[in-house]
């Protein structure tokens, strides 16, 4: 017994020992974090200047503090007026302030003055009809990162007009892909024999290049070459290939074996005839290209490309539906709903119903059985996705009359009579029509039946 006590008294001692020693620690590490704040804040020292300059460019307040954090050496050996001056000059360029305070946030060297005095020099002697807002930004953004004079940049675009590419192909060239100033003449010449070896016209190619700028990065030997003849070992024909580039030029920028996994998954979908004929109405590698589309949306939302195959194959209607229409009631599950994308997984259904007629009447009935704590547990999408109308309508709407409005008109509603097939009083066109009976007719019609006696 006295043992026992012993033991548990040295524990007692260890213990409080133990707390002390972690108290003396977090008193410790509580002063050394305070003079690291306080020798953070003394070294930041914040003006109201830098304040009041960065709040008239239009940053807001959360965007001032963590701009000075990032970039106080940056503001510190700079001069407020030439910093000023700077947005001036950027302002004369047609930028506007929202985009101004996410190119400084971006790339802050930008507001140098010189190098913006130098490119508004150089804006001067470019040769294009329409010089966007975003082609000047993309330039000086690239031209300021990697040290670049402007003249490399009027260079390409010379280059590019004497290969015969328009006006507006060129600014969409320099908007989305700013990085072909390192491309050199003999790469971008044989992009273009390329697509022009395979039977694409020299004005479809303008065009192609106008809606996928990044095809002139694309290396024909790595890349282009690879690509076309995966397609023609997946059995298309080059016609069919150079039809559906040209009718949707996002096709070269799949990835080595992406249209063939899109095809594996086609044929292995089990859906009624109805849904295949449609989703193949248009040739195999347009659907694949399909497939490939909602997979990078499923997967822009947060599933991964595993779970997005799976979920296209649970629900082969997807494949047939527009981009905006899956985006929007995925945004609607995640953002007004409340649940996760993983929910899909289990319930694929949700995003091959009506969005309007089904989706959002059944929400609203459960929001408000939820608000007014009449559901007796949690409903989850399973829940309110799966019933059929009727079953759901049995459940969560008419034991409420006042859900009946949310939910719509439903034939099972004693309340809510269908309209009349016809209108009122056609009834009367359909009466036959009757005919005086003369003697001669009761006489022929008595002797007919006594025939039968």
């Amino acid at each position: 017994m006295a043992g026992r006590i012993l033991i548990r008294a040295s524990a007692f001692r260890r213990l409080i020992s133990t707390s002390n020693l972690t108290s003396s620690f977090q008193r410790i590490h509580h002063v050394v974090s305070a003079k690291a704040a306080s020798t953070f804040s003394n070294r930041l020292k914040i003006s109201p200047n830098q304040t009041d300059l960065l709040h008239k460019i239009g940053f807001t307040q959360s965007q001032i503090s963590n701009f000075l954090s990032q970039n106080h050496l940056f503001l510190t050996n700079s001069n407020l007026q030439d910093i000023e001056a700077s947005v001036a000059v950027l302002l004369s360029f047609k930028i506007l302030p929202r985009d101004l305070v996410s190119m400084a946030i971006d790339c802050p060297a930008v507001l140098d003055l010189e190098f913006l005095r130098k490119w508004e020099a150089s804006l001067s002697l470019i040769e294009l009809r329409n010089v966007s807002v975003l082609m000047i930004r993309s330039m000086l953004v690239l031209s300021k990162r990697f040290q670049l004079d402007s003249c490399i940049f009027i260079t390409t675009i010379d280059l590019l007009k004497r290969l015969g590419l328009s006006d507006a192909t060129v600014t969409r060239v320099l908007e989305d892909y700013p990085e072909i100033v390192f491309s050199n003449e003999e790469d971008i010449l044989r992009t273009i024999e390329f697509l022009m070896g395979i039977g694409i016209r020299r004005g479809e190619i303008d065009r192609i290049i106008c809606l996928i700028p990044k095809v002139l990065g694309f290396r024909v030997d790595g890349r282009l070459k690879s690509l076309v003849g995966e397609f023609n070992e997946l059995g298309f024909d080059q016609n069919v290939i150079v039809r559906e580039i040209v009718r949707e030029p996002r096709i070269l920028a799949t990835e080595l074996g992406e249209i063939s996994r899109c095809l594996e998954l086609l044929s292995n979908l089990k859906c009624r005839n109805s849904i295949k004929e449609k989703i193949f109405r248009d040739g195999a590698l347009r659907a694949a290209f399909q497939v490939k589309q909602r997979v990078d949306c499923l997967c822009k939302h947060g599933l991964i490309r595993t779970g997005a195959f799976k979920l296209l194959w649970k629900e082969p209607r997807l494949i047939t539906y527009e981009l905006e229409n899956i985006e929007k009631k995925i945004d609607f599950l995640t953002h007004k709903m409340k649940f996760g994308v993983d929910c899909l997984m289990d319930v694929p259904e949700y995003l091959g119903i009506n969005f309007e007629k089904q989706i959002v009447p059944r929400y609203h009935v459960i929001e408000y059985l939820d608000s007014k704590g009449w559901l007796g547990s949690q409903v989850g999408l399973r829940e309110i996705i799966k019933p059929s109308r009727l079953r759901f309508y049995n459940l969560f709407v008419k034991p409420y009359p006042e859900c009946g409005k949310m939910f719509g008109k439903f034939v099972g509603d004693n309340e809510t009579k269908s309209p009349s097939r016809h209108p009122m009083g056609l009834w009367k066109v359909f009466k036959p029509q009757k005919h005086p009976e003369s003697k001669e007719d009761t006489k022929n019609m008595k002797s007919f039946m006594e025939s039968f006696i």
